[in-house]
């Protein structure tokens, strides 16, 4: 039990010191910790565009080369997959890694789906650029009225 005001006073400290490593634990994505409990992650940073009859996904890879990402596309389901390897030059130990290394997968279920015969890709500066058509049935069409 409590025995005065003192005690309820560390209490209450205690709680906001939890808190805050909770915080710095969970913060926002993006935001660096020194509390994370896992590494940084590999995948990249996306996205999503709707323009006309087009989509467009912008995808963060910097350091990958166009031989080292796949792109698979059904219907309306995009997956991104790729391999990132470690930068450490040989020899050399590493204290802190904020890039994630390792292999990657994002996926995406699009609003509509895509024909997949027309989908353009193209990686420059590290960013991958995916122009998807939109599948001739997910277009509007325009009704005349008689």
């Amino acid at each position: 039990m409590f025995t005065g005001i003192s005690d309820i006073d560390r209490l209450f400290r205690t709680m906001n010191l939890l808190q805050r490593k909770l915080n710095n634990l969970y913060g926002d994505y993006g935001k660096p910790s020194d509390y994370r409990w896992e590494s940084a992650s590999a995948a990249p940073r996306t996205n999503l565009y709707e323009h006309g009859d087009n989509f467009e996904i912008r995808a963060e890879v910097p350091g990958l080369e166009k031989d080292d990402l796949n792109v698979k596309i059904q219907g309306n389901y995009l997956e991104i997959t790729g391999e990132r390897a470690s930068d450490a030059p040989e020899g050399y130990k590493t204290h802190k890694a904020e890039r994630g290394i390792g292999s990657f997968s994002r996926s995406f279920t699009l609003p509509a789906d895509v024909d997949s015969t027309k989908v353009e890709a193209t990686l420059k500066n590290g960013v991958l650029y995916l122009t998807l058509p939109k599948h001739e049935a997910a277009k509007p069409k325009k009704i005349s009225i008689n």
